[in-house]
This record gives structure tokens, sequence and C-alpha cells, in this order.
């Protein structure tokens, strides 16, 4: 009885292809007991993959109950946690870097063997085909995200992907349209279809996805109001109304009379062309923007349009939700405070506010610091070149001499 194993133990034996094979009985994360078999080349190998998984046990650390592949487990995160838990625009950006990048990759490493050196070597060959910086960072993020959750599952001990190294992602510098470009845009954006989504995208620095999701009921003429409540997008090749990036998205905006002006006149002409169109008409979503069927109108053709009307009129060209940046930046030339623009522009940060969407240029820069020049120089006197050149003259004179003796005083402690 002496030799008997203790309960638990587990085995080892030789298998007839000449292996060894070990198995105990562990604590899986469902909570039943399961048999857990390793393999090796040796007695050895085998004996401290039994013994690492008992001292995992001894610390509460459940067994999983299979073996995932990262490329099976990639399926189960998207579905049954991205999917339920996120926005569906995230789960669709997701979706696409794992079955593009991800899964061709690294999908049939086995998750618990995935490691540092493993993901390093994915990411260093995805710059290498030419991927930018930014893509392979957003790889890298989803493939974070999904290992933390491995490990909050206990299915891993640590995430890799946040041991990977990449260079620093420095973003493109953004010079939004001045006071003067925006004027001129809204002046030859009157031709335009889409001249009052343009003007409500410059006015209030909305975002494309908020302006295409306003609904009538959104717009309130009696309490010179614009309620933002939700955004029109596109994931997956269909286009739904969305609720808002954040909490700090949800805000009320004052009507301003142009605003309204332009708004009402937009509302009789849409009336009038629902008449025109009759039964064929969709009644469902009652928004403000559609396209001449009333149908929503496509994100990407708002925006095409917004350049095609640019290169038109020989405009620096910009990107549509640069209009949020010149929004944004307008308001701080004007002196607004930043916790107003904060608001305004539903950003949930007052940081992202003043960092990213807030920009200056040289006539700020040069109005800022003549402004410090006045309050420094009021009152002193400007002298004439020949007595600028005698004065400059004795200070450096002096300056030589207090050089001299600095210079012999830190020799004589040498």
């Amino acid at each position: 009885m002496a030799g008997r194993k203790a309960n638990g133990e587990g085995t080892i034996y030789r298998r007839k292809d000449g292996r060894y094979e070990g198995a105990a009985y562990f604590r899986t994360t469902s909570g039943v007991r399961k048999r857990l078999r390793v393999y090796g080349r040796t007695r050895e190998e085998v004996h401290t993959s039994l013994t690492e998984a008992k001292a995992k046990a001894q610390q509460g650390i459940p067994l999983p109950d299979r073996v995932w592949q990262l490329g099976d487990y990639l399926d189960y995160w998207l579905e049954s946690v991205v999917s339920v838990n996120r926005r569906r625009t995230t789960y669709g950006r997701y979706e696409v870097i794992v079955r593009l990048h991800l899964k061709p990759g690294l999908g049939n490493h086995k998750l618990n063997r995935l490691s540092a050196p493993i993901a390093q070597s994915f990411m260093n060959q995805k710059l290498s085909e030419g991927y930018s910086v930014r893509n392979v960072h957003i790889m890298r993020e989803v493939l974070s995200a999904a290992l933390t959750n491995a490990q909050r599952e206990e299915l891993v001990n640590r995430n890799v992907a946040r041991l990977v190294t990449l260079a620093t992602y420095q973003p493109a510098d953004i010079t939004p349209w001045s006071a003067t470009e925006a004027t001129r845009f809204l002046e030859v954006a009157k031709s335009s279809s889409h001249y009052v989504t343009f003007a409500l995208l410059m006015l209030y620095g909305l975002r494309r996805g908020e302006v295409l999701g306003l609904r009538w009921q959104d717009i309130d003429f009696e309490s010179g109001e614009i309620h933002i409540r939700q955004q029109l997008q596109r994931v997956k090749g269909l286009l739904y109304q969305a609720p808002l990036k954040t909490k700090a998205g949800k805000r009320d905006l004052p009507l301003l009379g142009f605003t309204q002006t332009l708004l009402r006149a937009h509302h009789a002409q849409q009336q009038t062309a629902r008449h025109a169109v009759g039964a064929v008409w969709p009644a469902a979503d009652n928004l403000v923007f559609t396209s001449e069927s009333g149908h929503p109108i496509e994100p990407r053709n708002l925006s095409r349009s917004f350049e095609h009307l640019s290169k038109l009129h020989k405009l620096r060209v910009i990107r549509l939700h640069d209009l949020r940046h010149t929004t944004a930046t307008l308001l701080k030339g004007l002196g607004v405070p930043a916790r107003d623009a904060q608001l305004i522009l539903g950003h949930s940060d007052i940081s992202t506010t003043q960092s990213i969407y807030q920009h200056d240029d040289m006539e700020s820069r040069r109005e800022t610091l003549g402004r410090i020049e006045k309050l420094l120089t009021s009152g002193q006197e400007i002298v004439d070149d020949g007595s600028r050149s005698r004065q400059f003259s004795r200070q450096q004179s002096l300056y030589t001499r207090m050089l001299a003796s600095s210079t012999t005083v830190i020799h004589g402690r040498g």
C-alpha cells in the first residue's frame, strides 16, 4: 500500500508508437471534472506537463473544457461576446480584421500556445507586406481584445498581443478650412441637393452619421431646438439607425434662425416630393435628409459629393469629417470656452476637443504673440541704429569679461 499513488496524481505510460502519455483528472471551467491527457517524446516531458497542470489546479485555475484553435476562438468571441456587447459598427470592424488578417495568419495556432514571438512575427510580416503602421496597430488591438476575453474566461494566462512592439502611430496632420474657405464652400454649395446637409455639418460640427440620422421629430421648431439622438450607419452592406457613439453624443442644440429657415424650406420641398412619389415613399423612418425617392442617403455618397463639389470650385480638398475640425477651430477662434465647444460637438472628454479637433495656424499664432509683444513692450522706446550698435558692443564686452572671469574660476577649482 505504501507504493500506491495518491488520488488524482495521474498516470504516465509509454504508448505503442514510442511516445509517452499522461492522464489525470482536473476541474474544468464549466465546473465538471475532466480527464486531461498530455503527450510527449519523453517521460520527463509528460511529467512536467502534468505537474504544471496540477500547480494551476492548486491555485484555483480551472482546466479549459476544450483545446481552442485561435481561429475558432476568434469566431466564438465575435459572435458570443462582441455582437452581444458592442455596437454593430464595432462588430463590423472587428469581423473584417479577423476574417482578412488574424485567421489567415494566426488561426491555426492553439490559443494557449500563442506566444509573443509568434504574434510579433505576424505583425512584422504585415508591415513588410506594405500595411501601414496604423492598420497593423488596429490588428494588434483586435487580437488584444480577443485575448483579454480569453484571460477573463481563464483560457490563457497572459495577453501576448500586449507584448508586441510596434512603431508609434503618428496621425496625419489636419488643416481644417479657414473661415474664408468655409464661407466660400457654403456659397458654392447652394447649387447642390445636399446644401442643407452641408450647412448643418458646418454650423454645428455634426458627425456624418448624426446629420443623416436626423428625423423630423428631432427638429423642434416650437422650442427652437435640435435633438441629436441617433446616427445612420452602414454595416455589412446594410444601412441602419444606430445609437450614438457615446453618451455625450446625445445632446440638444439651439435651432438657429438661419438653420430654421433652411429646414422649413427643405421640409416643404420634401413634402412636395413625397406627394409626387406617393405610396412608393418609405414612411417608417421620417428622416430629414433622404434621396429623391425617400430612402436614406448613402454616407459614402455624401462624402463623394462633398469632395466633387470642392474640386469643381477649386477649393482646397479636405475630408467631409474635417468640417467637424473646421467648426471646432472656428469656435476656438471666436473665444468660445473649451467646455462649451465640447458640449456642442458631443465629446466625452474635453481633451479630445482641445488636442484633436481644435487647430491653429500661423495667423492665430502671430496674433497671440503680437498681444504678448504689445503687453511687454508698450512704453519702450526704440533707439536708433547707431545707439543700438554701441549698446550691443558694451553688452558684448561685458559678456566677454564675465565669461573670462567664470572660466578663471572654473579652472582654479580644477
